[in-house]
């Protein structure tokens, strides 16, 4: 009998500027728009792995506040990549230093967008979800 598979825990962010513009992500490995986000290295909690995902993947600074939800989804079984459940956790966060965007090979670009504007650039279902109830007019 096999066991059921781990859940792989991840953390990132929905970074704005002041002008209201939310951070997306372009990964080349997949060819997909995202919000900046990435797995847990031992030690560390999910509000410092969302903070340092972040920041690496859009070269900015943030200032991290309040939790801004979660989504999950199912990790297909690619090159050698364990397959199974994949859970993120996502903070709502603010520019603090926007510094010049450098790709390589994780993250090729890096896009500012009106919430609007990412319900229509973003690839996964879960993250536009998650923008939705993040941004909905009475928040």
């Amino acid at each position: 009998m096999s066991s059921p598979p781990t859940l792989t825990f991840a953390a990132g962010g929905l970074l704005r500027r002041d002008d209201g513009r939310l951070c997306l992500v372009h990964r080349p490995r997949y060819d997909d728009w995202s919000l900046p986000k990435g797995k847990l290295e031992p030690g560390e909690t999910l509000i410092e792995t969302a903070v340092r995902e972040v920041r690496e993947e859009t070269r900015c600074e943030v200032d991290c506040g309040r939790f801004a939800g979660r989504y999950e989804y199912r990790v297909p079984d690619d090159a050698g990549t364990r397959s199974g459940p994949k859970g993120v956790f996502v903070w709502h966060m603010r520019v603090a230093d926007e510094r010049p965007f450098e790709p390589d090979g994780e993250v090729d670009a890096r896009q500012w967008a009106t919430p609007a504007a990412a319900l229509e650039r973003l690839t996964y279902e879960t993250e536009r979800a998650l923008v939705r109830r993040a941004f909905e007019p009475n928040d």
